[in-house]
């Protein structure tokens, strides 16, 4: 008998996170191609399309328990992009690298890395979404 193992809590924020991104980008124009490509030494979270362009994308997810109490006064000043480490970087560029040999994508093709930060509210059931693109690794 396996004995499924229940995903932690930050497991769960991480994969609303990810829902809610891919939902944004769609919203955008986007075309989502796949979600949590992963290698023995990283993980891209989102692949997406638009223009011609393809998007690796991080998301960062962070939740609050109600995001109109993180004030500067309330010194709450954490980000959820201050998670993207140097180590982190230098494994999705690694994973980006397969990615784009593996599709036999030469030098032709057109590629960034973005990141997409969310911050939940879960008192209030929101969620605030922003895109930092063109993230040099």
């Amino acid at each position: 008998m396996f004995l499924m193992k229940l995903p932690t809590q930050k497991q769960v924020i991480g994969t609303l996170g990810e829902d809610i991104a891919s939902r944004f980008l769609t919203s955008k124009g986007f075309n989502v191609v796949t979600r949590n490509y992963r290698k023995k030494f990283g993980e891209i979270d989102i692949i997406a399309e638009k223009a011609k362009i393809i998007h690796f994308i991080e998301v960062k997810t962070v939740s609050r328990e109600n995001l109109n109490e993180v004030t500067p006064e309330t010194n709450d000043t954490f980000r959820p992009e201050d998670n993207l480490h140097t180590w982190k970087l230098k494994r999705l560029s690694r994973a980006i690298q397969v990615y784009l040999a593996e599709k036999r994508l030469g030098d032709e093709v057109t590629w960034r890395f973005d990141v997409i930060t969310v911050l939940l509210d879960a008192k209030n059931k929101i969620a605030k979404v922003e895109m930092l693109k063109d993230i040099i690794l």
